[in-house]
């Protein structure tokens, strides 16, 4: 339990700094473009370690479970991402984060029915301050909401978090790291034959016409520079390889619940890396949220963390 702990804290420092990385170059590359780019780099950083795992288990990948981990990318990386960024594209970014951030809420109630994970009323307690949290901190009611940006949010958010369920199914037979490398290898497969698709002029000119050229004509190669190359680079092994093993990690030792924490503590983090690198100022409002966040955490991981201590001190009076 104590290794899951620590997993969920690597995940979270890697996901906080992901729009520090992006801010940097911001501008420089289409999103689709970069989202892409990071998962696949991050899926071939990954695979090194998910064959020594594979050959630790003594397993290999059968057909049937390719075609797993092809619908799982295909869940995570194409359709959730392509979501957020329509969400992006019709809403601010404070409201798409506030939702997209509320997944834990999706995870539980999908690990409930698809895995038979058990609801505590601590679970949710804990949800309901930690998003009360999220909301102080993003104050989206100064925000006009389109309909269009929540539907999209809301498939992001509920893709995204069906994907880290059902991926936890495979979890147990393979490991974290194996289904985080082959799950985004083949998913950035299937957005390359997307971007190829959107270069078919009938394609191209249907999507714009219905103001979705974002999705028209979307670049492969171009804005790389000897300035961004390394930024692009952390964002695709450290944040998106290391972030989202260390997630699945996470709930390898723990719980898909436990595991997605990582979504709560990522605003209580975040704003603080950015002032430390951006220089950006905490004001009052983000510190309740944070205060809100961290009481909504305990109250969820406590109990965790008692049962963890007393197992490690019987075995410690066993030795």
């Amino acid at each position: 339990m104590k290794k899951g702990y620590l997993y969920i804290a690597f995940a979270t420092f890697l996901f906080s700094t992901m729009e520090i990385a992006l801010k940097s170059i911001a501008g420089q590359f289409h999103p689709i473009q970069l989202t892409l780019i990071r998962f696949f780099i991050g899926g071939i950083f990954l695979l090194p370690f998910a064959l020594s795992t594979l050959k630790k288990k003594q397993v290999s990948i059968d057909k049937q479970s390719m075609i797993y981990f092809a619908l799982l990318g295909l869940m995570g990386v194409v359709i959730s991402m392509t979501f957020y960024q329509l969400a992006v594209e019709n809403a601010k970014a404070s409201v798409v984060a506030v939702l997209f951030s509320s997944n834990p809420i999706f995870v539980m109630l999908f690990a409930y029915f698809i895995l038979h994970e058990v609801i505590y009323k601590r679970n949710l307690i804990s949800l309901f301050l930690e998003l009360l949290g999220i909301l102080v901190i993003i104050n989206p009611l100064n925000t006009e909401i389109s309909a269009a940006g929540i539907s999209f949010t809301l498939l992001a958010t509920v893709t995204f978090s069906l994907y880290g369920v059902f991926g936890k199914k495979k979890c147990q037979q393979y490991g974290g790291v194996v289904v985080t490398c082959f799950s985004f290898i083949l998913g950035s497969f299937e957005m390359f034959l997307f971007v190829m698709l959107s270069h078919i002029k009938t394609i191209s000119l249907s999507l714009s016409s219905i103001g979705l050229s974002v999705f028209s004509e979307i670049p492969l190669l171009s804005g790389y520079t000897a300035d961004n190359f390394f930024i692009v680079l952390y964002i695709a092994i450290g944040v998106t390889g290391g972030g989202y093993a260390f997630y699945f990690l996470a709930m390898e030792a723990t719980s898909a619940n436990t595991a997605s924490l990582t979504f709560f503590f990522k605003p209580v983090l975040a704003p603080i890396l950015a002032a430390i690198f951006l220089h950006e100022i905490i004001p009052v409002s983000m510190i309740i949220g944070i205060l809100l966040i961290l009481i909504g955490s305990m109250v969820s991981l406590y109990p965790n963390l008692i049962v963890s201590k007393n197992i490690s001190s019987q075995n410690n009076q066993e030795e």
